[in-house]
């Protein structure tokens, strides 16, 4: 019996979020954050101006700007997140070592307080602390509440934002390089394809992770729609102000 439940805590604990999980928030994360502030900077500019060169301008300058600074953030906060994940297992792994019956003490607690007692639990505190590595991640998930796992590359997690969001941040400004003479056309259908766009992205990643995907689809396009809605009211206003427009 003892095996059996030996093998389950080393299963649990294994489990944690895979690569492909983190490179498809990555892709997200990016994508709709470019796509949502372009959206709403390009309908702003549009609505202040009759230009289209003004409005692609500013669509590019905020593209590239929103792109590197995406990733620029990803990268700091993933190496943040990896140093302390890090410092926290060579802590723990020092406490084991220099204080090892305090440490044991603290795995017989946490079995104690899940309802094991007597020879069974003094079973399976002698069976995870006689193996470092098992005893290592009991000590990490059920007392620091932290997951077990292989840090993603914070390179490679900058690179996937920054990238998602450069290709984002273009899809709003697909309509002006199609009809630039028409902007008040061009301002339509960037919105109407930045929902769609917007609502794929919310559905798929319901779809390989978890809940409904119209909810999320829904929920990604409304969070989108409202930031170029807020866009386009401030460029009018901004545009129709005597003393900023001249």
């Amino acid at each position: 019996m003892i095996n059996k439940i030996k093998a389950k805590i080393r299963k649990k604990l294994a489990h944690g979020p895979s690569h492909d999980g983190q490179n498809l928030r990555d892709l997200i994360l990016g994508g709709q954050d470019g796509l949502v502030n372009v959206m709403g900077i390009v309908l702003g500019v549009a609505s202040a101006t009759s230009d289209v060169q003004v409005v692609v301008i500013a669509g590019l300058v905020a593209t590239f700007a929103e792109s590197i600074s995406m990733a620029a953030v990803a990268y700091t906060s993933m190496q943040a997140e990896r140093s302390y994940y890090e410092s926290v297992v060579e802590k723990e792994k020092r406490e084991m070592k220099e204080v090892p019956h305090e440490e044991e003490a603290e795995v017989r607690e946490i079995y104690y307080k899940m309802g094991f007692r007597g020879k069974l639990l003094d079973q399976i505190v002698a069976k995870i602390t006689a193996n470092h590595d098992l005893w290592l991640k009991v000590m990490l998930s059920q007392e620091l509440g932290l997951e077990t796992k292989d840090m993603p590359d914070p390179i490679k997690s900058a690179f996937l934002v920054g990238f998602s969001a450069f290709i984002g941040s273009l899809v709003p400004m697909i309509p002006f390089f199609l009809f630039p003479t028409n902007i008040p056309l061009s301002m339509m259908l960037s919105v109407v394809l930045g929902v769609i766009v917007l609502f794929a992205a919310g559905a798929y990643k319901a779809k390989v992770t978890t809940g409904s995907w119209w909810k999320s689809g829904i929920e990604i396009a409304v969070v989108g729609t409202t930031a170029a809605i807020a866009g386009y009211l401030i460029g009018a206003w901004l545009g129709a102000n005597p003393l900023i427009a001249g």
